[in-house]
């Protein structure tokens, strides 16, 4: 080979080494850019796992409702101090100085044993007894009792011409009244062997008492007597 064209290969090698060393530099350079450019992308997971603007934590107290200084303001002033009723100091009525006295109770039908016999005085009459049950004090006013007959409620009406007296019943203390069912001299008359009993009009618990078969027509009642000599419905 001459002087000139070895001289020629050896600058054309030279060229040619420098190029490939300029391109792997290149190469080398482009790679550690990527990298770093890989490395601080802003969709790293670290990146995305700050903790949101606002949230609340786990213990630090941040669920409690809001209010204008950072504090609660609903707390109850409310004493609860219920009062109850002065009444229930005492039954009866109030009659000064802190004394009370027992309200006297009217009597009901409940109130009552009662009992009826057959008397024969006055051309026969039925008699009703009446007593306060164990432990019951209760007054009878002083009017008729309501003495009813059958289905259609027929009524006795009045023996006497006047009311009588107001009766305490209380222990063995008893009250009587006359009924006559029938005052009609006719042969007329329903037959029945009940009477309904009850003390005034108002009385929510009439009792049944069975008396026997009897004819009823135009029934009379006496008032309440303490004595039973005092209770034959005479005509």
């Amino acid at each position: 080979m001459s002087g000139n064209r070895r001289k020629a290969f050896l600058v054309s090698a030279a060229l040619m080494g420098g190029a490939m060393l300029m391109t792997a530099c290149q190469n080398a350079d482009a790679a550690t850019d990527a990298g770093a450019s890989q490395g601080s992308s802003p969709s790293s997971p670290v990146a995305n796992a700050a903790t949101p603007s606002g949230s609340s934590t786990g213990g630090g107290g941040q669920g409690s409702p809001a209010t204008n200084n950072g504090t609660s303001t609903s707390t109850s002033t409310g004493t609860g101090t219920g009062k109850g009723s002065e009444d229930g100091a005492g039954s009866g009525v109030d009659t000064g100085g802190g004394k009370r006295e027992p309200v006297e109770q009217g009597c009901g039908a409940n109130n009552i044993s009662w009992s009826t016999r057959s008397e024969s005085q006055a051309g026969g009459y039925i008699l009703v007894v009446a007593k306060a049950k164990a432990g019951i004090t209760c007054y009878l006013p002083a009017a008729l009792p309501t003495v009813a007959f059958g289905s259609d409620g027929t009524q006795a009406g009045p023996a006497e011409q006047s009311v009588g007296q107001q009766i305490k019943l209380s222990g063995s203390t008893a009250a009587y009244a006359g009924v006559n069912p029938k005052t009609t001299g006719t042969d007329g008359g329903k037959e029945l062997d009940s009477i309904i009993v009850g003390i005034g009009d108002d009385d929510f618990d009439p009792v049944s008492l069975p008396v026997g078969t009897i004819t009823v027509d135009e029934p009379v009642v006496t008032n309440w007597h303490t004595d039973p000599a005092d209770a034959v419905p005479f005509n």
